[in-house]
């Protein structure tokens, strides 16, 4: 493999503090040499984007006025990188050393596509926190083997229906064809829909195991109401932009029963306002929604029922998010509606 294609790693920033340090000094230790460190920061009040420059004064630190959230506070940094290959990286982690040149050798064999290396936790080192991203049928997104010992699953590179916003790497190509990160969304399912909308133009993610990061969860909002709120509204976004309106037809009366369980559910968390002002907020950007909904229907090439084929009919959700009885329960209902509903599309 020669050095001659530059990678830029952009690193969005929001009052990471020390974590935001030790990803930018495990970057440094890459095997893989040509890179360009972006450091993206959306207004942090720690200062942590600082001191970072202070100690890497060879970084690019880019200083927003206001937090675009997630999403364009990384477009901001890929529009300013100049390298071949971009990786979007959270500040919460740690890169192994190999794990950049991994990815490229991954990029090698298999051509243009979204790739994620394999996330452990950082805390525990040994567990699994995704081996590759999945879409449900319904528009929840999940990580494969989340919770798992590392040694339990094999080392083989696999497709996979998204990679992991937590540490994406692409060419600057495929983000000319797919789009950059869609901006109403903010943060949360941001991955989801990058991933739906490059497999909806033949551009597969992939999962690299032999590149391994290591990841603090949700070190900013945690399992919070806000959280919830962005996972449910950007969900349903989802679901009315990427599914073609004859799709969406034939699935309303089970997506009808599913959004029961889902009220049910945030009930039970205590999340109630969360979910309603998701609905709200979907009903109040009905316009943009139709805009971005015929945007990507002239766009699609692959058809709804061929990836509908490879979705998966349940979903994993961590246990301290929710508990077994109601992990069991959820996914025994989302199983038959999933099946249902496929007999009907495909």
């Amino acid at each position: 493999m020669s050095e001659n294609l530059l990678v830029s790693v952009i690193v969005l920033n929001y009052n990471a503090g020390e974590l935001l340090l030790n990803c930018i000094e495990s970057i440094k230790k890459s095997t893989y040499k040509n890179l360009e460190i972006i450091v993206v920061d959306n207004i942090s009040t720690d200062k942590s984007q600082k001191i970072c420059k202070e100690k890497y004064p060879d970084i690019k630190l880019i200083q927003n006025d206001e937090n675009f959230g997630y999403c364009e506070g990384n477009n901001i940094g890929i529009r300013k990188a100049k390298g071949d290959f971009i990786m979007i990286l959270n500040p919460d982690t740690i890169v192994e050393p190999n794990s950049i040149r991994e990815l490229i050798f991954a990029h090698e064999k298999l051509g243009e596509g979204l790739y994620q290396p394999k996330i452990l936790s950082l805390n525990e080192k040994q567990v699994l926190q995704s081996t590759g991203n999945m879409i449900h049928v319904f528009g929840f997104g999940f990580a494969k083997d989340k919770g798992r010992k590392d040694e339990e699953v094999d080392e083989e590179i696999k497709k996979i229906g998204y990679a992991s916003g937590t540490c994406l790497f692409t060419s600057r190509s495929v983000f000319e064809n797919v789009g950059l990160l869609d901006s109403f969304l903010f943060l949360y399912h941001d991955d989801l829909d990058l991933g739906w909308r490059a497999s909806q133009i033949g551009i597969n993610s992939y999962y690299v195991p032999k590149s391994k990061i290591y990841h603090v969860e949700s070190y900013s909002l945690k399992w919070s109401a806000k959280k919830f709120y962005w996972l449910e509204r950007n969900r349903k976004y989802c679901l009315l932009t990427h599914y073609s309106k004859n799709t969406y037809a034939k699935m309303y009366s089970s997506l009808c029963l599913v959004d029961l369980f889902v009220w049910f559910f945030y009930i039970s968390k205590g999340f109630l306002g969360a979910k309603i002002k998701a609905e709200l907020d979907i009903r109040r950007n009905k316009k943009f929604i139709e805009t971005k909904y015929k945007e990507l229907e002239e766009k699609k090439i692959i058809s709804d029922e061929r990836l509908i084929q490879e979705f998966p009919d349940e979903i994993i959700v961590p246990t301290n998010v929710s508990g077994n009885f109601m992990n069991k329960s959820f996914n025994s209902i989302l199983s038959k509606l999933s099946k249902k509903v496929k007999k009907k599309i495909i």
